[in-house]
């Protein structure tokens, strides 16, 4: 009798347990909902025997994206690349909290698997698949870390915003052309990104949002700070997902690491931050040209001060990239005909980096080294490509209507024609001994300036288009060109256009 007694009691004791422990998991499970510990989502599309796996083992899920790791790293050896995604989808939803994953899976697709395709057109979609993985995804589970921040900025500085891939200018076309569509040419509508009124508007607005997970109103912010900002480069986009970042910093080792990448971007943003939309002949297709951005130069270098002063163990370094911007924006003002600008800060150059240039050096010297080696050395030929390279970028430049370019880099083919035809002789080695060389002298310089001209307007050539050898035209005075022979006759020269070698490119008059 006592022994049943205590057998039901033990029954009862079990049961009570039971319903607490149920009780309490409900509890748990709300709480780890409202804190965010429960990140985890089923997996889709995944065979069912991964699937039944991950559910019954759901302790050794380590164990299982491990295995996943080896087979990617198999797959990508073997070259088979589409099903390294699917693979990376199933591992990153294994692991949503571990934002070295996502870090990682992004690498190998925007780096790794991107340079093995053969087709540069081709490598955008790895690229893109790269960003979305961080932006979409990883960001999605880990809206604060700090990490997937950087990495995805990185991808827009870096891998879109730089030039050591063969195929970074199909990623910054493809990406002007998409941010175009949303945001237009020129600057950005706030007020009808932020507050749509019409269709239109509302469809924009929500494809930012929700496809490209941007806030036209953080955007209007980041503009604010550190703009006018070109929306439609790269590098605008790191400095916003960088800024988006520091809203989440909470260590100062964070904080400086996405201010880093906000004065690189800023830098890069200044030398080449300006996309000029070029129309074309055929309206199907715009062309875009890159420029310098100098209303942001005072910003960028405040970025750079505040760096220097906030990040004393990288400071060194910091110095370096800053007495770097100072020459690099030096000389974007001076190919950008604001002479007075670039005089200002080469003068901060020279007090605040005195190794960085000789102290005699002027801003027209500095200009002449920077372009070229060659100016004032033996290879007339190399000089001769030189200054014609440079005229054919100044004729470019005012047939867009870029007058300020255009002059300063005719004054900049001036500069070196002069330097090298003031020079009657130079001395060279011939084994240990020097000997004197008689120079060759270059062709005048307005029979160059007109050569590059017949080329440029000769439509066989293919330098410019019909829309833009008319505007070329336009702005030089010069007449519509001749009907053309139908037997396909060179087209007669243009007319004579008279140059001086003491001035730069003349600016068309209303």
């Amino acid at each position: 009798m006592h022994g049943r007694i205590l057998h039901g009691f033990l029954v009862a004791l079990i049961l009570l347990g039971l319903l607490g422990s149920s009780w309490m998991q409900e509890r748990l499970n709300r709480d780890r909902e409202v804190i965010g510990l429960t990140r985890a989502t089923p997996l889709e599309n995944a065979p069912p025997v991964l699937a039944f796996t991950t559910v019954a083992l759901g302790g050794f899920r380590g164990l299982i994206a491990n295995a996943l790791w080896i087979r990617m790293d198999e797959l990508q050896q073997e070259g088979k690349y589409f099903e390294m995604v699917q693979l990376a989808d199933w591992i990153s939803k294994l692991q949503p909290t571990a934002p070295q994953a996502w870090v990682h899976l992004a690498w190998n697709m925007s780096y790794n698997v991107s340079v093995q395709i053969p087709d540069l057109a081709a490598r955008w979609p790895w690229v893109r698949r790269g960003i979305e993985l961080l932006r979409d995804e990883g960001l999605r589970y880990n809206p604060h870390d700090i990490l997937i921040y950087r990495e995805l900025a990185w991808h827009f500085q870096h891998k879109m915003g730089q030039d050591l891939d063969d195929a970074h200018w199909i990623y910054k076309r493809q990406w002007a052309y998409e941010m175009s569509f949303l945001l237009g040419d020129g600057r950005p509508d706030w007020d009808a990104l932020i507050q749509p009124k019409t269709d239109e508007q509302k469809a924009k607005s929500r494809m930012l949002r929700e496809d490209y997970k941007l806030d036209p109103t953080f955007m209007r912010k980041v503009d604010g700070k550190y703009g006018p900002l070109e929306w439609r480069l790269p590098e605008t986009h790191a400095i916003y997902w960088a800024m988006l970042g520091l809203e989440n910093a909470k260590t100062r080792e964070q904080l400086i690491q996405l201010r880093r990448v906000i004065y690189q971007s800023l830098h890069l943003a200044c030398v080449r931050g300006r996309l000029l939309s070029i129309a074309s002949a055929d309206t199907e297709t715009k062309r875009f040209e890159i420029s310098p951005n100098v209303a942001l130069v005072e910003k960028a270098d405040q970025a750079y001060e505040d760096q220097i002063r906030d990040d004393v163990e990288m400071r060194q370094n910091i110095q370096t990239g800053h007495k770097n911007f100072l020459r690099d924006v030096s000389w974007a003002l001076y190919t950008h005909n604001r002479i007075t600008d670039a005089q200002k800060w080469f003068a901060k150059l020279k007090v605040t980096y005195t190794n960085a240039v000789p102290s005699e050096m002027t801003l027209d010297d500095y200009a002449l080294a920077r372009v070229t080696e060659y100016a004032g050395e033996t290879s007339r030929n190399k000089t001769t490509l030189m200054v014609e390279g440079l005229v054919q970028r100044s004729l470019f430049y005012q047939a867009i209507g870029e007058d300020d370019q255009a002059e300063g880099y005719q004054r900049l083919a001036i500069k070196i024609w002069e330097t090298y035809t003031k020079g009657t002789a130079f001395t060279t080695m011939r084994g240990n001994e020097k000997v004197r060389v008689d120079r060759v002298d270059l062709d005048p310089m307005p029979l160059i300036r007109q050569r590059v001209l017949d080329q440029m307007l000769n439509p066989d050539a293919g330098y410019l288009d019909e829309t833009l050898a008319a505007q070329l035209r336009t702005a030089l005075g010069l007449p519509p060109p001749p009907p053309r022979a139908a037997t396909n006759a060179p087209p007669a020269s243009v007319t004579p256009l008279p140059v001086s070698t003491n001035s730069a490119v003349q600016r068309r008059t209303p």
